[in-house]
């Protein structure tokens, strides 16, 4: 047993030994290392070069996503080594190189017992092309633990195993995917509309694998792990590319990831699918309509801000007028309008990019987030000089976008003439259409319901069609298979616009504060964010607790 105990001691010392050679000669080679040790080999990438190629020449392919390869060698400077990627070059393949140990090699080596005979059948692309098949199994979350619990969780099979991940989020509708280490093993969650909900318990020597799996697919460094990392990749679906935007970084029992999918159908929207009323789709179009001015959407994270913006810039795109953004980052890519990033390293920030922007002609500016002073001034000047600027700012409420700007130093002369409209909303849950039950009480949860709905459909402004809402009925979720049991299925806006015209214009000049500002457009008209809940509640599209979660107690008075 002493002895047993010292040769194992012996030999993984040899093989750290051999690691911390591997990682020397990647420095001053100026590459990356990898550990293969907690590296997934993908069998279908290392069948591109034959095992006896690979053993001569000690390389191996270890990563294939679309035409790019990730290929890992104990000497890259080796002949036998050139001439491998020189072959990949002539048949049209980009490559990255990885420096490894000789014992990390012959652990992917192992692997060749997996791969398939028919080379040339292999794809490798980073692909859910089988979602449809796979809907059966996978479509609900008790479907989706089910089909995990019966996969064989061994290194080789990462690959599969993510794909299985992946495809089941997208069929649950999932926004984002966390992968969160608890110590002994680690969470699969997927957040369905706004919330987090268990999914599945991950091993912890599997996890590495997985890991792996990912920072290769989005190109980060396989060797850091005390240190966040963001990057990206591409879904292939039939008819469609799914992006998936991933953010690691360190915790206590291991790397955090968490992946948020973005899926272009979301953003494919109409003004009208975006939960506007029809006065306030008017109060919308007619601002779209302007050829300059400041347009300002405010809300926190995860408040829909963005995709109401694409759909405005989707709205006045045509040929005769030139769009151009500037974002942090870009999250979804739109036919037909130039969109830069962010990129804070080579000095493009947001002020910097609308300056640069400003000469490129545009007519309508989308500026991703107003942050600072300069970015706020230079939006504010391009809106009055003949440009229509969209962005968003940080505010609780539509009049908290004004003290907002005020705090970054803008001056208050220069706000009002720009200023057009402000939009403050937040997501709520819709009810599920196929399962939504009428209240056992009729209230709802809410005290003399009745009274308080006539006082205050009374009280709205005129613009607001009040006899869409003459037969009210309230509804609750129950749960079906069409939304997972949960009784809500995707979520809608509630909103408020504020619009900036003379009066409001004159309270900005005296530094008006917030409270001052939302007292008198309330006066003028505005319907308020839990306004506009409310009459989504009467009209059997939500619930008064989604938004009491969001805008606070309803207050009837």
């Amino acid at each position: 047993m002493i002895f047993g105990n010292l040769t194992d001691k012996l030999a993984k010392m040899k093989r750290e030994a051999e690691e911390r050679d591997a990682q020397r000669k990647a420095v001053n080679l100026n590459l990356k290392y990898v550990d293969l040790s907690k590296t997934p080999v993908v069998v279908e990438a290392l069948a591109l070069v034959d095992e006896k190629i690979s053993r001569e020449a000690k390389m191996a392919v270890i990563e294939k996503k679309r035409n790019k390869l990730a290929v890992v060698c104990v000497d890259p400077a080796s002949p036998a080594v050139k001439k491998v990627l020189d072959d990949f070059s002539k048949k049209g393949y980009e490559y990255s190189v990885f420096v490894v140990s000789l014992s990390g090699l012959e652990h992917a080596f192992n692997f060749y017992k997996y791969a398939p005979v028919e080379t040339e059948k292999i794809t490798g692309k980073v692909e859910v092309e089988d979602v449809s098949k796979l809907k059966k199994e996978l479509s609900t979350l008790g479907g989706f633990k089910e089909f995990l619990e019966k996969q064989e969780f061994e290194s080789f099979n990462a690959a599969q195993v993510f794909e299985i991940i992946l495809a089941g989020a997208l069929l649950n509708r999932a926004s984002d995917v966390h992968f969160e280490p608890t110590g002994k093993n680690i969470k699969l969650r997927l957040r369905i509309d706004g919330l987090l909900r268990d999914v599945f318990v991950l091993k912890s020597n599997f996890y590495q694998f997985l890991v792996s799996r990912v920072k290769l697919l989005s190109g980060l460094k396989l060797n850091i792990s005390n240190k966040p990392q963001d990057g990206r990749f591409t879904i292939q679906l039939a008819g469609k590319d799914v992006e998936v935007r991933v953010a690691l970084a360190p915790s206590e029992f291991g790397e955090v990831i968490v992946m948020r999918l973005l899926d272009p159908d979301s953003i494919n929207l109409s003004l009208k699918d975006l939960g506007l009323r029809d006065d306030d789709l008017e109060i919308i179009q007619k601002n779209l309509e302007r050829p300059d001015g400041l347009i300002l959407n405010t809300g926190p994270t995860g408040s829909g801000k963005t995709t109401t913006l694409y759909t405005f810039l989707k709205t006045k795109k045509s040929p005769e007028i030139k769009i151009i953004t500037i974002e942090d980052p870009i999250e979804y890519h739109l036919d037909g309008i130039e969109q830069t990033q962010v990129d804070e390293e080579a000095g493009y920030t947001f002020a910097s990019g609308l300056k640069s922007l400003m000469r490129q002609d545009p007519d309508v500016i989308l500026v991703g987030e107003i942050r600072d002073k300069e970015t706020a001034e230079i939006g504010i000047q391009a809106s009055l000089t003949g440009h229509l600027v969209f962005s968003t700012i940080h505010a609780n409420r539509s009049a908290g976008a004004i003290p907002r700007l005020l705090d970054l130093g803008v001056k208050n002369v220069s706000i009002g003439p720009a200023l057009k409209l402000i939009i403050a909303q937040r997501l709520v849950r819709r009810l599920c259409q196929n399962c939504k039950v009428e209240a056992n009480s009729p209230a709802g949860g809410e005290k003399d319901l009745e009274n308080n709905i006539k006082k205050f459909l009374d009280k709205l402004p005129k613009r607001v069609d009040k006899g869409e809402y003459k037969d009210i009925k309230i509804f609750e979720p129950k749960g079906c298979d069409n939304c997972l049991g949960m009784g809500y299925k995707g979520r809608v806006a509630i909103y408020e616009l504020l619009e900036v015209g003379s009066e409001v214009e004159e309270l900005i000049s005296k530094q008006a504060g917030e409270t001052a500002i939302n007292k008198f457009a309330v006066d003028k008209g505005m319907t308020t964010m839990q306004q506009d809940g409310i009459l989504k509640v009467i009209s059997g599209i939500t619930t008064f607790d989604e938004i009491k979660g969001v805008t606070g107690p309803i207050e009837w008075e």
